[in-house]
């Protein structure tokens, strides 16, 4: 073993251009698989380790409040409750407190069999008037100061903690004396089940068991939370798992050329080893252990820069989601890093290294000293003939004299094309979607201070000075923004939750007044049609599915005492501002609660200028009206374009980058076989400018065939992994974000193939270009 280990040492050091290729490509193909294994991990892993520790309910059950549901039952393997709940609505206005209908139930203590809540401030409620408010952990130290009391359903509460129900099986929390004084409008159950709980439809039959005969009124299961969590970082899934499934075919397909080429370029020292004692199977073991030190070396840092560059992305997409269970990349993933990619090379070695185990000592020194004839004779002969410089035809005739190393190298600039097609496509159908969103959004965001806090989102610069409370009025808000220059339309949005029948949460609302059926919301329609009058909503995707309506269902919204009832028209891929809300007249509010009075801080203001308006004179215009108004320009691009978009051209450009590393060894090995015929051809008067042609030639041929073979690949993953990305943000897209693919587009990506394969090829042709006839009779 000692002999095979020294063999393969001595061959590591001898080709190192060869072995530099190897744990480049291994390296950066394994950082795109951990990073896309880590992310897969990341949409389900931690929301399952935080609800199993918190013993969370598989379905929350609301029964008539003169009911006495059972707390045992046919498949139940634990239950909690009854508990009094009871919906209170508040007006307060503090920023990062409740705000509108809030469920209120009544619990002695946040412990029990199920839904144990994380009481991570404060303490628990005892006495009458102090209540516990459901938000999941976060810095303190970075948020705002709070309010310490909250006025709900007109009972005034003082905040003594803050706690965290994964489910969100309330909103807050009383003491059960309380709730019992505030007159329960439900009796709350929590169930956790025996049987089978991985599917909505299973665990709604197990609670249909468990509840038979009951008068239950709405239920709601814990997969609901379950997709909403796992969507806010799965959206990034089907991206980093196509570039990572790039990275690890690109690397498979060069480690395979690169170790195919070296056993083929290495006859003469096969050969020797034979010569010398060595078994076949010690020509294998020398020619598998040169890849395998490259590739472990290679994997090894891979691993430790995918988990590097996914921990950034896993706390972006879990931040504030309420899951305190560690976040990071698992043991299996370093293990597929560190074990899974060094088996692949291996097993993409093994089969060019069995063909050194067949050759005899003799064959093998007689093929590595004398080049084979006839491969690419007959195809060279005929190119003779065409009116082609000299150069030129003997370039494009080499890739035929080696089909199975062309052919790999064909695969690598393949999927190096296939890459940039998907990445510009992706980019392209993002960069859409956006400008869509800020349309709809309207050039400029305004929001009047409350006094507490200056209000912003969050791409947006915080406002400078100290808060102030504004003197006017909602309408008279809405009326200085239109009496401003520039001003073309101007819609008001007040989100508020809203009860809905036959529904465990309050639904979002956005109530919508002035112009928004000209602001563009039409352009973000994926189904059915925009509202035509008040009885009439259109709901985002998110939402739809979530809630399980359809087009043509009919919502009942109760609020202040009165109702209002819906009819869904249409669906959409978003909403105006914040979480996706239900799209309603402003009317309709009227109509429920006509004496509700709105605070101009609890409402949203979207602007669009006249054609060529200045936003930023518009928005120093409003500051300069009202110094309590905050405005801000909305057109910015989002954290996840951003992210999403940079990451992709990065990896786009590794991936690119592999694959002419791929193109870089092939020309090396053609120069290294090719020496004696380049220097038969400088003998005879060739010149280094043609042969770099020659070589040039030869490698943009394979680049054509790649860039034409890689595009349709390339628009068939962009058809397909971006609706997936859309499906795993519970979206639905606009078919025009995906029409993408347009002439100019498509030849520019064209010549991708062709620029991979000529960086490439340039530094070994040069190389060629340089060799002297002196040096060519010296080796021999």
């Amino acid at each position: 073993m000692s002999s095979v280990w020294r063999a393969a040492r001595a061959a590591v050091r001898r080709r190192r251009m060869q072995t530099f290729v190897i744990g480049l490509v291994v390296l950066l193909s394994t950082t795109t698989i951990v990073v896309a294994l880590a992310l897969l991990a990341a949409t389900s892993a931690p929301f399952d380790k935080a609800f199993a520790r918190q013993a969370g309910p598989h379905a929350v059950a609301l029964f008539d409040p003169a009911a006495s549901p059972p707390s045992q039952g046919p498949g139940v393997a634990a239950a909690a409750g009854p508990f009094g709940q009871v919906e209170l609505e508040s007006t307060d206005s503090v920023r990062f407190g409740p705000q509108g209908p809030l469920t209120v139930v009544g619990r002695a203590d946040p412990g029990g069999p199920v839904d144990k809540l994380d009481l991570w401030q404060g303490r628990w409620p005892s006495a009458p008037g102090e209540i516990v408010l459901n938000e999941p952990v976060h810095d303190l130290d970075r948020m705002p100061p709070r309010s310490t009391s909250v006025t709900l359903g007109g009972h005034p509460f003082t905040i003594v903690g803050l706690a965290h129900s994964l489910v969100g099986s309330a909103d807050a929390w009383v003491t059960p004396a309380q709730v019992a004084a505030l007159r329960p409008t439900a009796t709350q159950m929590l169930y956790r089940f025996t049987g089978d709980v991985s599917t909505e439809a299973a665990v709604e039959a197990s609670l249909a068991t468990a509840t038979a005969g009951l008068p239950l009124t709405a239920s709601q299961t814990y997969l609901v939370v379950k997709e909403q969590i796992s969507a806010d970082v799965g959206v990034y899934v089907p991206f980093l798992a196509t570039f990572g499934v790039l990275g690890l075919v690109v690397g498979v397909v060069i480690v395979g050329n690169v170790v195919s080429g070296a056993v083929v370029s290495g006859y003469r020292h096969i050969g020797i080893l034979k010569a010398l004692g060595f078994t076949p199977r010690q020509v294998v073991a020398v020619y598998l252990m040169m890849v395998s030190v490259p590739a472990v070396v290679g994997c090894v840092l891979g691993s430790v820069a995918g988990s590097l560059a996914a921990q950034p992305l896993l706390s972006e997409g879990f931040e504030g989601l309420g899951l305190d269970v560690g976040i990071g990349v698992g043991p299996w993933i370093w293990l597929a890093g560190l074990v899974g990619v060094p088996a692949t090379v291996v097993l993409a070695a093994l089969v060019p290294a069995v063909r050194a185990h067949r050759l005899s000592a003799a064959e093998a020194i007689s093929a590595g000293s004398a080049p084979r004839q006839g491969r690419g004779t007959r195809i060279q002969h005929r190119l003779a003939g065409v009116r082609l410089p000299r150069s030129v035809s003997l370039g494009l005739g080499l890739p035929f004299a080696r089909p199975g190393r062309t052919a790999f190298t064909v695969a690598a600039v393949l999927l190096g094309v296939t890459t940039v097609t998907f990445a510009t496509g992706l980019a392209d159908t993002l960069v859409r979607i956006s400008t869509i969103e800020d349309t709809a959004a309207g050039q400029i965001g305004v929001q009047p201070s409350n006094g507490l806090f200056r209000v912003a989102p969050d791409n947006a610069p915080p406002p400078a000075g100290p808060p102030a409370t504004t003197t006017r009025t909602d309408e008279q808000v809405e009326e200085l923004l239109r009496g401003l220059p520039d001003a073309a339309r101007v819609t008001a949005i007040h989100r508020l939750p809203v009860s809905a029948v036959g529904q465990t949460e309050p639904l979002p609302v956005n109530f919508l007044r002035g112009d928004y059926s000209a602001m563009g919301y039409e352009a973000e329609l994926t189904a059915g049609r925009w509202m035509a009058g008040p009885a009439e909503t259109v709901v985002p995707t998110e939402v739809m599915r979530g809630r399980g309506l359809a087009l043509g269902d009919r919502i009942t919204l109760r609020l202040g005492g009165g109702q209002a009832v819906l009819t869904v028209v249409g669906e959409t891929m978003d909403g105006p501002q914040g979480p996706p809300a239900l799209f309603v007249d402003w009317s309709v509010l009227a109509t429920m609660a006509p004496d509700r009075v709105v605070a101009p801080w609890d409402v949203y203001y979207q602007v669009q200028l006249v054609p060529g308006g200045d936003i930023a004179r518009y928005v120093t215009a409003v500051t300069a009206a009202d110094p309590a108004i905050d405005a801000w320009n909305n057109a910015q691009l989002s954290d996840f374009l951003v992210t999403v978009v940079s990451f992709s051209s990065v990896l786009s450009l590794l991936l690119s980058t592999v694959a002419a590393l791929g193109v870089f060894n092939t020309v090396v090995l053609n120069v290294r076989e090719r020496r004696r015929d380049l220097g038969t051809l400088k003998s005879i008067g060739m010149t280094p400018r043609q042969v770099v042609a020659m070589v040039l030639t030869s490698m943009a041929l394979v680049g054509v065939v790649g860039g034409v073979l890689g595009i349709p690949v390339g628009m068939l993953a962009h058809r397909f992994v971006v609706p997936l990305a859309a499906e795993s943000a519970r979206v639905s897209l606009p078919l025009s974000v995906m029409d993408v693919w347009h002439a100019p587009t498509l030849a520019l990506l064209g010549l991708a193939g062709v620029v991979i394969a000529l960086l490439g090829a340039l530094v070994p042709a040069r190389g060629a270009a340089r060799l002297t006839i002196a040096s060519v009779l010296h080796n021999e």
